[in-house]
């Protein structure tokens, strides 16, 4: 037989292929011409789905080749096949680049010629022939032309078989609705109707007086529209024509006006009433939810005055380890954490190093308890930066009394906890200074009302109370600083480092050598207070430095996140005691800073979310004070980098 023979009897293969079984059998059947016609001994079918390859009919045999045997599309044949057009032919498949090495070695195939196999227009597999052995001769054109062929004729009958698959479930569903609507007694709490092709009520249950307070009878011969509101009639018609043309409509929301004059929600679910295969009405049920929307609606008000609410708002399941599900936008605010990737986990991701426990061991008491509480602990955003948090967590019953949920709110209470801190440190500062200074003038006086002798230095005793006075007036003035700094409002900007830096050490005295570099053409996202800062450390190099030649040295560095500004002295070096003080953020009877102007440099760098400290050179005698703060390009937005404010500790 020749070529064009084979291709006949390949088109009568196929003539008139119908059901599963049918398609199957034909697909082996034409396998099996297509080895004779190819001379090869080995015929399948496959489809391809999510990466893997599997065997749907095959002829000839082959241990790897059988009906149902799956592997990895990169084992396979035919991952080349399907991602060209026409076929893929190779005689020798060990010296063709077509063919993979993993798959030579998991079928140890020889010869191979495969074309893809597309329904509606998909990929749905390949239709491959083989040998183990390799070809003498190349694949010819007509074998080709054969093979595209087959696949053709195997996706049409695929194609086939998929649309009498859906007509049959189709009409399943159909008959299923059908029984459903007859099965449904007279008292049903729906409304159950029936429609002719005009649209008129040719049958409507008791349960419609209830629901409109019209009796059943009020409503036949008369078209559905005239008893819809006005604004419903349009999408009713419309959902009216849809299911006469053959389609089921569900869960369509019509406003009815019953008997008093008020609008009814009705929820329709309706299908097409078949004839002889023709739709000769439409049946459905319509249920009363009125009340359901007005609940739905007075929910969304509550929803959304929750997402919108500026405090934070979450709520946990009760359940398990009480993973969060629901976070408001106010949550996304004082967190930072975009509430898609928090739901499902537990609150205690915002805890960190310096979270104290008893809080967190307090919250887990009434949790456990099934009561409400309300604390303050320290938690840290999404960017680390910590923050003082008011959590307060209320239990949710169901029902039936159960515990169900626990509603949380969370407030950013930084400002005011920053605010407590700063008077706890002006009274202890101010406490600890005027004592000592005030000690000093008592001793002088003291010494004064006792009489002069000859060896008092008048002088050196004046110098002493002036001295004195002066840390008196110094210290006070900068009480009056930090707290003029505590009242007002935070302004964030971008700053230049270099026009910092001049301001900085524009007052510097003579004989004072300043070495300043910025190595960034990023500005500094901070407030202009940030000037009176690096003045202050500037001032503080120079004054604490008691060698002639002092040497201050400014740098500003970019991390990429964060502009880093030091000033560095070759003094004496920074004392241990305020180094700590510093640190901890807090000052304490045994760990204290002898003034303020380093907690006034403190106060300003968190207010921007920054963080400052200081420390001992490591290679020379002296000390560097290091600011870190936020860093923004000229074109980006202040309000896409600003930070809010963070504890008084690095």
């Amino acid at each position: 037989m020749d070529a064009s023979g084979y291709r006949e009897e390949i088109y009568s293969v196929f003539a008139g292929a119908g059901g599963d079984a049918d398609v199957t059998e034909r697909v082996e059947r034409a396998l099996g011409v297509g080895t004779e016609y190819l001379g090869l001994p080995i015929g399948f079918l496959t489809r391809i789905d999510d990466g893997e390859q599997e065997i749907v009919a095959t002829t000839g045999r082959h241990a790897g080749i059988r009906a149902g045997e799956r592997c990895p599309l990169d084992e396979a044949y035919c991952r080349r096949t399907v991602e060209r057009e026409g076929t893929l032919a190779v005689q020798d498949a060990d010296a063709s680049a077509a063919v993979n090495d993993r798959a030579v070695q998991a079928f140890g195939l020889g010869a191979y010629i495969g074309v893809k196999v597309t329904v509606d227009d998909e990929t749905y597999g390949t239709v491959c022939f083989a040998a183990e052995s390799t070809r003498s001769e190349p694949f010819g054109e007509s074998e080709e032309v054969f093979l595209e062929l087959l696949g053709k004729l195997i996706g049409q009958a695929l194609e086939r078989r998929a649309y009498e698959r859906e007509l049959e479930e189709r009409t399943a569903r159909l008959e299923r609705e059908k029984a459903r609507f007859e099965g449904i007694a007279e008292t049903s709490f729906d409304i159950l109707f029936r429609l002719d092709r005009a649209g008129t009520f040719t049958y409507v249950s008791a349960a419609v007086e209830r629901v409109l307070g019209y009796p059943p009878e009020e409503l036949i011969d008369t078209p559905f529209a005239s008893w819809l509101d006005g604004e419903s009639i349009d999408d009713a018609l419309a959902a009216f024509e849809r299911t006469v043309d053959g389609e089921a409509v569900e869960g369509l929301e019509l406003e009815f006006v019953d008997a008093t004059g008020e609008r009814v929600v009705v929820a329709v679910n309706a299908t097409p009433i078949r004839d002889d295969g023709g739709v000769s009405g439409v049946q459905g049920v319509g249920r009363d939810v009125t009340g359901r929307k007005q609940r739905e609606r007075e929910l969304r008000r509550k929803t959304r005055a929750m997402d919108e609410a500026r405090v934070g708002i979450s709520m946990a399941d009760a359940e398990g380890d009480l993973p969060l599900v629901y976070a408001n936008e106010g949550f996304e605010r004082v967190t930072g954490y975009d509430a898609a990737e928090i739901l499902g986990r537990n609150c205690r991701f915002l805890q960190g190093a310096a979270t104290d426990q008893s809080a967190v061991d307090e919250l887990g008491d009434a949790v456990a308890a099934g009561e409400p509480a309300s604390v303050e602990l320290l938690n840290y955003r999404a960017d680390d930066s910590p923050f003082w948090n008011q959590v307060r967590l209320s239990p949710i019953e169901g029902p039936g009394g159960d515990l169900t949920h626990y509603l949380g709110f969370q407030t950013d209470v930084t400002e005011r906890k920053r605010t407590e801190q700063l008077v706890r440190l002006l009274n202890r500062v101010l406490r600890h200074n005027l004592r000592n200074d005030l000690n000093v003038l008592l001793g002088v006086g003291t010494h004064l009302q006792s009489g002069l002798t000859a060896e008092d230095d008048v002088s050196d005793l004046g110098d002493r109370i002036e001295r004195t006075a002066n840390r008196l007036v110094g210290t006070s003035e900068q009480a009056r600083e930090l707290e003029r700094y505590a009242r007002r409002e935070r302004e964030p900007q971008r700053l230049d480092p270099a026009a910092l830096f001049d301001a900085a050490t524009n007052d510097v005295p003579e004989g004072v050598t300043v070495d300043a570099a910025v190595r960034t053409e990023r500005g500094i996202c901070a407030g202009p207070e940030l000037e009176t800062a690096l003045t202050e450390l500037v001032e503080n190099a120079v004054e604490h430095d008691p060698a002639a030649g002092t040497s201050v040295e400014l740098e500003a560095t970019d991390d990429g996140e964060w502009v880093e500004l030091t000033v560095g002295d070759d003094g004496v070096g920074i004392d241990d005691m305020e180094a700590a003080a510093i640190d901890a953020g807090e000052e304490t009877d045994l760990v204290h800073c002898s003034g303020l102007g380093l907690w006034l440099v403190n106060w300003i760098v968190t207010r921007y979310g920054g963080s400052f400290g200081v420390r001992e050179r490591a290679d020379r005698a002296g000390s560097v004070a290091s600011i870190r703060l936020p860093a923004i390009d000229d074109d980006t937005p202040v309000d896409a980098v600003k930070r809010r404010p963070t504890v008084l500790f690095r």
